[in-house]
């Protein structure tokens, strides 16, 4: 199959993070095995998802080393999207082509798998491996599974592609995302009775508030890197929910609150004065009121920076591969951070732009497929 028909294929899996993505995981490893490949599957605990990594050998045979050629397999909700045509089938028009995914990044996925059967016929001197993964809308909390049973297994690739959406352009580094959840536990009271209460809300407010002036420090004083769009680290606050009744004082607050931090920056560093906030001011003031008052403040997803040295073997071979020496730098997180972190070299680059993911009509277009085709080929080739 080529790259537009397995991108066909791919879209038609409704894989949004809530679902499962095993029957698009399984077809994949179905047909690699058809092709003589043995893939194996990392499963979530719960075994309803899982990553898939398959090792195309070195023409003697030879497992170790190469390039991994990485992309995920979930996609983010259509819901309350005016989408103009059915989001899970993929829908030519004018050299466009539609479906969720398509962009970010089931295109990256298909052009890898089309060319499966060129690079096991090429005389290569080294192995491409791939590495599909679930659940990295909601974090990139699939692939660390993968990642920590390529370490067990002992494969030590040379050098990762992971080919989110950029043009084909190059990508050498990318921000941190560090997600937490916060609960805020107060006293409830009738809301003519104040003192008697302890108001989970207005705790909460000010504790986001303390979050925006560290953003606004950020903003303003630095760490700084102009090759982002956003040269600094940022803080936000995106969720919130509260109280009961009008007049009743609120016993518990729920909030969300994430930071992109630049590489070279301590993500626990970051999160160890949000702490510091609660731990010496707030809750003393909290517990003021009412003894029993608490703050959990809980980790969730979080992905890894990626800074990606120019030495590397890897960024020096995309570079000449797409002819592009351009240093770009993104804030939007990827896993790349991830396989990074445990000592493979990688960098971002991959068919379609970031501005079309996420949004209804999504879509790749063909000659964006057809350059990652070209790429692809000629990185197998090179090895």
């Amino acid at each position: 199959m080529n790259a537009r028909t397995w991108l066909e294929t791919l879209v038609g899996f409704d894989t949004t993070s809530r679902n499962s993505n095993l029957a698009l995981i399984e077809t994949v490893r179905d047909w690699l095995k058809g092709q003589g490949v043995d893939a194996w599957l990392a499963h979530n605990p719960e075994r309803t998802k899982a990553n898939l990594f398959a090792t195309l050998p070195a023409q003697d045979g030879n497992q170790q080393g190469g390039i991994v050629l990485s992309g995920h397999t979930d996609v983010v909700p259509v819901d309350g999207q005016d989408w103009s045509t059915d989001p899970f089938q993929l829908i030519e028009k004018d050299g466009l082509l539609y479906g969720r995914g398509s962009c970010d990044m089931k295109g990256f996925i298909a052009g890898s798998l089309a060319l499966v059967p060129e690079f096991l016929a090429m005389p290569r001197k080294k192995p491409i491996h791939l590495a599909f993964s679930y659940d990295e809308e909601v974090g990139c909390a699939g692939a660390p599974y993968m990642l920590a049973d390529l370490h067990e297994r002992g494969i030590r690739p040379e050098g990762c592609v992971v080919g989110e959406p950029t043009g084909m352009q190059v990508v050498v580094a990318h921000k941190g995302i560090n997600l937490f959840r916060c609960k805020v536990h107060g006293k409830a009271a009738h809301s003519s009775l104040t003192p008697r209460g302890c108001n989970a809300i207005e705790y909460a407010a000010r504790l986001i508030c303390r979050i925006r002036d560290l953003a606004d420090s950020f903003k303003a004083n630095g760490p700084y890197d102009q090759f982002y769009d956003v040269p600094f680290s940022t803080m936000t606050t995106n969720q919130i929910r509260g109280g009961i009744a009008v007049n009743t004082i609120p016993e518990l607050c729920e909030f969300t609150y994430e930071f992109r931090n630049l590489p070279g920056m301590q993500p626990d560093q970051i999160q160890a004065e949000v702490e510091k906030y609660v731990r010496d001011e707030l809750l003393p003031r909290m517990k003021a009121e009412f003894d029993g008052a608490s703050i959990e403040i809980e980790t969730g997803a979080a992905a890894p920076a990626l800074e990606a040295s120019e030495e590397a073997a890897i960024t020096q071979l995309v570079r000449a591969l797409t002819e592009d020496r351009a240093t770009r730098k993104v804030a939007y997180g990827t896993e790349a951070g991830l396989f990074q972190g445990i000592g493979i070299p990688t960098v971002v680059c991959g068919p379609g732009h970031i501005e079309q993911a996420h949004k209804p009509n999504e879509f790749v277009a063909l000659d964006q497929l057809a350059a990652c085709e070209t790429f692809l080929r000629r990185m197998g080739q090179s090895l």
